[in-house]
């Protein structure tokens, strides 16, 4: 009777067909279990890319290149109307990006284009203040009852107040080789206080006026005869051109008391930096104690002085 149990050899060989037949290439079945911890990160970083595309196209700023960079800063900002509030917004890198210091633009040059260029901007009255070009340093000073600002050929700005904060992007912008400053304006920067006339919508209040008239005289003859005829309508009509006619010569009288008042105050600011005489104002003596810089000869060295850039 044979047997039918195999021998050792036997159940060997068997297990080892049984192993291959399940697993197939033992090589192969490591591999695969290689391969699992790459696709498992591959996976991974098609997500951070799959998220990364969704966040939006602009890169942070850090991956840029400066010629990327500056591409988006100039899509970004417009530099012909660039103003203190753009100068908040823009990262160290962006105004890295944009003003390459070596092409900045100083000394006597740039002293020209910012005289030109603030004072253009104090008679278009975007800016309020007194400016003043003073030797040994060459500098510029702009003053006014609200703050000064001292610029001096290297770019270096100090100073405190309204007029520091309007002059800062000026000397920004007339640093730079691609910016056209304005044009030096001729006459007086500011006027008398005398000669600032009380309100230039006169020709308006003057059109007010004479409808006013009008509604007033047809008011007055509806009424007549509603009272007349005995016609509630025609009294009720007669009232309502009285009281537009009240209304709109309210309206002509308020306009002209806010310009009498804003002329005023406009006089008095005048009269605060001095342009009602030949000299400084009485606040710029307090300031010279602190700041010699403001008077001429006692500047301080160029070197001095915050970079507005």
């Amino acid at each position: 009777m044979a047997d039918s149990r195999s021998t050792p050899d036997e159940a060997t060989d068997a297990d080892e067909s049984r192993a291959a037949g399940e697993d197939g290439d033992p090589e192969a079945g490591v591999a695969t279990e290689a391969r699992e911890p790459e696709s498992a990160a591959d996976g991974e970083g098609e997500g951070n890319r799959d998220e990364w595309d969704g966040e939006g196209d602009e890169a942070p700023a850090g991956e840029l290149s400066t010629e990327e960079l500056r591409a988006q800063v100039e899509d970004r900002y417009d530099f012909d109307e660039f103003s203190p509030e753009d100068m908040k917004r823009m990262s160290p890198e962006e105004w890295d990006a944009a003003f390459d210091p070596d092409s900045w633009i100083t000394g006597e040059e740039l002293m020209d284009r910012v005289e030109a260029d603030v004072k253009a901007a104090v008679v278009r009255r975007d800016v309020f203040a007194r400016v003043e070009r003073l030797s040994n340093p060459d500098r510029i000073v702009a003053y006014s009852d609200e703050g000064y600002a001292v610029v001096y050929g290297d770019g270096g700005i100090e100073g405190s107040g309204t007029v520091l904060r309007d002059v800062k992007p000026v000397v920004a912008l007339c640093s730079m080789e691609e910016y056209e400053p304005s044009a030096m304006p001729d006459g007086d920067l500011l006027p008398d206080p005398m000669e600032v006339p009380e309100g230039s919508g006169e020709q308006g209040n003057l059109m007010l006026q004479l409808i006013a008239a009008t509604q007033g005289i047809a008011g007055l003859v509806l009424l007549g005869a509603g009272v007349l005829d005995g016609s509630p309508l025609l009294v009720v009509a007669g009232l309502g051109f009285l009281v537009i006619t009240f209304l709109l010569f309210f309206t002509v009288a308020n306009a002209r008391l806010s310009d009498k008042f804003r002329a005023e105050e406009y006089r008095n600011r005048l009269r605060a930096v001095g342009l009602d005489g030949d000299d400084r104002p009485e606040f710029m003596d307090d300031l010279v104690e602190d700041h010699p810089e403001l008077v001429e000869g006692g500047g301080a060295g160029e070197e001095d002085g915050e970079r507005a850039a």
